[in-house]
């Protein structure tokens, strides 16, 4: 690419269609017609198909490999340059034929915008469906529908008028919308470059008009610095972190925060290869940078200014396009890539399974080959990454087996916190403070030890009621103990505290670390809270150091919105409460609980015998 080629306005493109829609063939004719094809290339085509005795195709240009000439059919995403007055381009040929779906998600996910193909002889088939949908998937909204063959329509406008109103329709059923909508003859260059004859009813836009329409990929530099170490260098005793700058700018100067890590640095300079060093990078642009401090940065960090850091989660919810002929269930593991980092995930749960063609969800245990649903995916390290609809580039993951792709996919954050506030220590030049009363004292004067009891489950499962019927028989044997409920927390310590996922999980935060500290002086604290993220019962876990143990207060959906002794759930179900958990908003069941309480089994006595028991045999000194 050349010097001047690199200034200008960049935008990629991906063309996608059914299998012998013309996808090769319009790019082949686009290529021509801009003149943005090589010196002799048309020739040297021209001349191989003389010599094999083949009758020349415009999509010999696009068609690299001999098997696809041969076969007829394009088998792997192919990147070449096109350039109209306004813009370059890089145009993404996707593969059509379902076998080769994996391609097209690859080509996909790095496009900017997209030409959908449909042959005017056939109409709108399944593959366009799922072409659309996975577009969407992708979050690719800029589309242009070309509706390829239109001599073999006659050229008639009612044909025309026919397809583009059923595929606007269901566009528009999945969430999207065509930008034009463009009647072409791609072997001739029918509505290409040029407005075609031979089709004097069709006012729009040509397919190159349309395409210098869409925003481009420079628009990213308006959003928040997203810059992913790919690789670091240390050259004498410099150490060079390279990537490409994904979205925003980046200048010598900006202080920086790379996540998960949470390290912090200054910008020294900004090296380009073979160039001189640059005093700014934007997005698109792939660099080196060398920071003020020699900070132990990693490939997979993601760079970003601290202002606008990124989400920082181990479990997030995303919506996949599975590939395998396996079908994908719960509690498997793969390999989860998000930009230039892998870790392993698992996946918790399979939320919904979509049905494209009528456009219906559904609770699923298992994802088909070639099926979209909605899972969540968690890992036990920490992630950076961004929701879709706040950034296209880093809003994206793709799952391998360890070699292979296995599926793609959009990341929704839905239910779920950023857990960065949670997780960041802030405070500094702290020295702990050495009690010289000890925890033995303690228990000998208390005649038990002290530990937390942590109560989780549904609203209405029975956790407050069981939690103060507990308090009271301990109380009665002698047991310093005390309950901390969502009351008496939120209408003081917590009382700054809304109930979106962030509030929620910095609710828990802290009542986790005040029970820790009741449990170190010696008490027996019961808490009942919801408290539905297993990230935040872990954290809890880690505060009480060995103390904790978690109690699973057992009721199902069904039985909890029974009961509904406060009319939550009626008021969650008419959408008078948002963030409602097992409505609205997750709840995930504990791992491996120390102790079940099933309510739904139980009464309320025996419940309490069950819990009151456990403390004996567990807190007696």
């Amino acid at each position: 690419m050349s010097d001047e080629m690199s200034l200008r306005d960049l935008l990629r493109i991906v063309i996608v269609g059914h299998v012998d829609h013309g996808k090769s063939t319009l790019v082949g004719r686009l290529f021509h017609d801009t003149g943005s094809l090589p010196e002799g290339k048309l020739e040297a085509i021209q001349a191989m198909c003389e010599r094999r005795g083949m009758r020349f195709e415009w999509a010999f240009l696009m068609d690299a490999f001999q098997s696809e000439r041969d076969q007829g059919i394009t088998i792997d995403t192919s990147q070449i340059w096109f350039k109209s007055a306004r813009r370059d381009y890089t145009i993404i040929d996707a593969p059509g034929h379902r076998e080769f779906l994996k391609n097209m998600i690859t080509g996909a996910a790095n496009a900017d915008a997209a030409v959908m193909l449909i042959d005017a002889g056939q109409g709108v088939q399944q593959q366009s469906r799922t072409h659309a949908y996975l577009l969407q998937l992708l979050g690719v909204r800029q589309i242009v529908v070309v509706v390829n063959k239109m001599d073999l329509a006659d050229f008639a406008a009612d044909r025309f008028a026919e397809i583009e109103t059923t595929y606007r329709q269901y566009l528009a059923d999945i969430g999207m919308q065509a930008a034009h909508i463009i009647p072409v003859v791609a072997r001739d260059g029918d509505n290409i470059v040029k407005p075609s004859d031979r089709m004097t009813w069709y006012r729009g836009k040509t397919l190159v008009e349309a395409l210098d329409g869409f925003v481009s990929a420079t628009d990213l530099t308006s959003l928040p610095l997203r810059f992913p170490v790919q690789d670091v260098y240390k050259f004498d005793e410099r150490r060079i972190l390279a990537g490409r700058v994904l979205s925003g700018r980046l200048r010598v100067g900006d202080r920086l925060l790379f996540s998960p890590s949470n390290k912090t640095a200054r910008v020294a300079s900004i090296e380009a290869w073979s160039a001189p060093a640059k005093a700014v990078a934007e997005a698109g642009e792939s660099v080196g940078i060398t920071l003020d401090e020699q900070l132990f940065i990693e490939r997979g960090d993601l760079a970003s200014h601290e202002e606008t850091p990124p989400i920082e989660t181990n479990v997030f919810q995303g919506r996949l396009f599975w590939l395998p002929n396996e079908p994908l269930r719960p509690g498997a593991s793969y390999r989860l890539r998000l930009q230039t980092r892998e870790v392993p995930v698992t996946v918790q749960e399979i939320k919904a399974l979509y049905d494209v063609e009528q456009l219906t969800n559904a609770p699923s245990d298992a994802v088909p080959h070639h099926g979209i649903a909605d899972v969540v995916l968690r890992s036990q390290a920490m992630l950076a990454l961004d929701r879709l609809e706040d950034n296209p580039k880093t809003g994206r993951f793709v799952l391998t087996d360890g070699v292979n792709l296995v599926a793609g996919g959009t990341i929704s954050m839905d239910g779920y916190p950023n857990q960065r506030q949670v997780v960041t220590i802030r405070s500094s030049n702290l020295t702990e403070v050495e009690h010289t009363v000890t925890h033995a004292n303690r228990a000998q004067r208390n005649g038990h030890r002290g530990g937390v009891l942590w109560f989780t489950g549904l609203s209405g499962a029975g956790k407050s009621t069981i939690a103060m019927a507990v308090e009271r028989e301990l109380f009665r044997r002698g047991f310093q103990v005390y309950v901390l409920d969502g009351d008496n927390v939120r209408r003081g310590l917590n009382a700054n505290l809304g109930f979106s996922p962030e509030d929620r999980a910095e609710n828990i935060r802290r009542i986790g670390e005040v029970a820790a500290l009741f449990a170190d002086a010696g008490m027996v604290v019961i808490t009942a809270f919801i408290s539905p993220y297993r990230s935040d019962r872990q954290r809890a876990r880690n505060a009480a150091h060995g103390t904790f143990h978690e109690v699973y207060i057992k009721a199902d959906l069904a039985a909890c919105e029974l009961r509904d002794p406060k009319g939550l759930y009626r008021r969650a179900r008419q959408g008078e409460i948002g963030n409602f958990t097992g409505i609205s908003a997750p709840y995930e069941l504990p791992d491996d609980p120390e102790l079940v309480v099933d309510t739904q089994k139980w009464s309320v006595e025996a419940c309490v015998q069950q819990v009151i028991a456990y403390v004996e045999r567990t807190f007696r000194s």
